[in-house]
């Protein structure tokens, strides 16, 4: 008996091993494959004739380069995009997104729209993100059957589970279980997610030498969050979602915040912060409610043209940015950083402060060092993460253990 399931256990290891090379490389051939996962070329031959006749993978023709060269042109692998897909659905303030994924990672089918999250009834917000899975699912050019997981990710704090938004600043609303509202209504297994968290998963995916064992997403919007990798490993607390860097103290008593407490990071440094402070509205000001892209940038023009309010409005958010990063790297040392969001565009505004910021922290020791990357829009990679999240999900626990063990995976897997 014991044998059995060490033989199945391995099985199960060594198919994971064949579809995350392809995954992660595209189109590998098998030799390739043998590279990066040290099985054998037989293991893989084997393992990947059953994938290819379970509809998992497909041979992809040898491309005209390939033909060229001496010997026999390696046939690469590809993921099948027919053979599942995956939903994501990305709520932040006052913008709800739904995506269908296919296997390969490519975008079938998409809609978003607005809303205004912060004054809606929690049956109407709820119901709005339900609404837009189930259009999705009626669409009549997709196969619903196909869709084996839906991924949820939202502004401000979930559970360890990953089963609910337990605050956020997009609503008055909290403990909205999402997932089990999702499985209940379409009998889907269903995640849910912090936005930030899934910024991160992205990165890695996007870029892995860069992005590998420690690193730092910064979300530079309305809000301000963080995706924290460590050792590898997405940090996740033990509680919540993680790192709300956007809400460590900057300033003790300082300026308002949109969460109710004063001198937060986001208090300076969030679209509603830099706005306040270039048109000089005091720290005692209410944050408005949203500010548009639009507007943000026509923002950054002025400062970028004038040492005036609105240049002034950047240093402060660069400084409190740059003290919280410093403090952090005292922490744990300095690791690449990526700026995402729609004030990333106007990182060289940001920049000179926070690094002479960072520089008077014990964390700033090694400042010339610390790298930063940008990146404007922070929807693609909020849906990309969820996607991959998604997506391994079906590798490991659904086509990872063969044809026999699949549909055995339930809700309860997070």
């Amino acid at each position: 008996m014991s044998v059995g399931i060490r033989h199945d256990d391995l099985r199960r290891r060594n198919r994971a091993m064949v579809i995350a090379a392809v995954r992660q490389a595209g189109q590998p051939s098998r030799t390739e494959i043998a590279a990066t996962t040290s099985l054998s070329h037989s293991t893989i031959s084997a393992i990947s004739s059953d994938l290819i006749v379970e509809g998992i993978l497909t041979e992809s023709k040898p491309s005209e380069a390939g033909s060229l060269k001496r010997g026999r042109p390696q046939v690469g692998l590809s993921l099948n995009p027919e053979a599942a897909a995956v939903m994501t659905v990305v709520l932040s303030l006052n913008f709800l997104s739904v995506a269908v994924i296919d296997y390969a990672g490519q975008v079938v089918s998409e809609e978003q729209r607005r809303l205004d999250t912060l004054t809606m009834s929690r049956e109407s917000l709820i119901g709005e993100c339900t609404a837009i899975v189930r259009r999705r699912l009626a669409d009549p050019d997709l196969d619903v059957r196909s869709i084996a997981r839906i991924a949820l990710a939202i502004q401000g704090i979930t559970d360890t589970r990953a089963r609910a938004m337990l605050w956020s600043p997009i609503t008055p609303h909290t403990d909205i279980a999402f997932a089990d509202i999702f499985e209940d209504a379409f009998g889907i297994p269903a995640i849910m997610e912090n936005d930030c968290n899934m910024m991160a998963v992205a990165l890695r995916w996007r870029d892995p030498d860069r992005y590998r064992d420690d690193f730092i997403a910064i979300l530079l919007s309305h809000g301000i969050g963080m995706g924290l990798v460590l050792k590898g490993e997405l940090f996740t607390g033990t509680h919540s979602s993680g790192g709300e860097f956007g809400h460590m103290i900057h300033r003790p008593n300082g300026a308002l915040c949109r969460c109710g407490r004063r001198g937060c990071v986001e208090a300076y440094a969030g679209n509603y912060a830099i706005w306040r402070n270039a048109r000089q509205m005091g720290e005692d000001a209410e944050p408005v409610a949203d500010v548009s892209d639009a507007d943000m940038r026509a923002l950054a023009a002025a400062a970028r043209e004038g040492d005036g309010p609105e240049r002034e409005a950047y240093r402060k958010a660069g400084e409190a940015l740059g003290y919280g990063l410093g403090s952090l790297f005292a922490l744990i040392d300095p690791a690449p950083v990526a700026m995402v969001g729609v004030s990333a565009a106007a990182f060289d505004l940001i920049e000179p402060a926070l690094r002479q910021a960072i520089a008077q922290t014990a964390g700033g020791q090694h400042s010339k060092s610390i790298s930063f990357d940008t990146e404007p829009n922070e929807l693609p990679l909020i849906r990309e993460g969820c996607a991959m999240r998604a997506l391994i999900f079906v590798d490991q626990e659904i086509f990872a253990p063969g044809v026999q063990a699949r549909g055995s995976a339930g809700k309860s897997v997070a």
